[in-house]
């Protein structure tokens, strides 16, 4: 009980200072310390947001696609990529350090070189989702994997137990809480990965659509394009954690019920 109370509590302390905020950002728009063309209230925001909504959700459309695609491809990469780095300690050593190196690199400065060398179809906004979702998946199942307990390994291995039932029945389930938290990671950064390619071209998009309204200087529209980015964002965090207490029901999510 205390922690269900502790939990509401946070959560409205968080709605809030959200309130907070707004207010803030409504005065400073109504009270022009900012040019209300560059910064607009969250009124004018919320007006642009429901007067371009149908154009906002047929360009979330191409984007969705686009992160849903590259996310998959990247989930299926990092997790053949985990598995050999378990099951081969010379691959770990070989391929970590380049993992590791890779993240070094902008991805503002990857999207240009991608799409030249793959158009400006879907194809490079595809591969730099997978780019920015593979290393986060690969990293937490790799871990995953050598976070399962060596004594439950240490007994099946006497009991005749080969390398692929102790990855079934040890290592894959003790790797399922990292991977959803990963998944969580990467399915924010599959979006955002898909509006940056965008902006460097394309046909549609909600970075396609971003580059047009900030070309015009409709500002407002930018920040409705914004807030729909990040709620899209929260609601396909919120689904991992959904799709997580379903696969794994015997965890207890908020601490005791009682």
């Amino acid at each position: 009980m205390t922690r269900k109370l502790r939990s509401i509590t946070n959560k409205l302390s968080a709605a809030i200072l959200l309130c907070l905020l707004l207010i803030l950002w409504q005065a400073v728009s109504d009270l022009d310390l900012v040019p209300k063309f560059m910064f607009p209230s969250p009124v004018d925001v919320g007006a642009a947001f429901v007067e371009d909504f149908p154009i906002l959700m047929a360009n979330s459309g191409t984007t969705l696609a686009e992160g849903f695609l590259g996310l998959g491809l990247g989930i299926a990469l990092a997790f053949v990529t985990a598995v050999l780095m378990d099951r081969y300690r010379f691959l770990y050593k070989s391929l970590y350090p380049i993992l590791v190196i890779t993240q070094t690199i902008p991805t503002v400065a990857i999207a240009p070189l991608l799409v030249l060398w793959m158009g400006y179809d879907m194809a490079p906004k595809i591969a730099l989702v997978v780019i920015v979702c593979f290393f986060p998946m690969a990293v937490g199942l790799l871990d995953g994997f050598r976070s399962a307990d060596q004594d439950t390994v240490n007994l099946l291995r006497s009991m005749g137990a080969s390398k692929g039932q102790i990855f079934r029945l040890v290592k894959l389930p003790s790797s399922l809480g990292r991977f959803f938290s990963s998944l969580r990671v990467s399915v924010s950064y599959s979006i955002v990965g898909a509006v940056i390619a965008e902006w460097l071209g394309g046909n549609s998009g909600l970075g396609v659509y971003m580059t047009r309204v900030r070309k015009s200087y409709a500002f407002d529209k930018m920040f409705a394009v914004i807030v729909l980015i990040s709620l899209i964002s929260l609601l396909l965090m919120w689904l991992v954690s959904m799709i997580q207490r379903l696969c794994m029901p015997y965890e207890k999510y908020g601490g005791n019920q009682s």
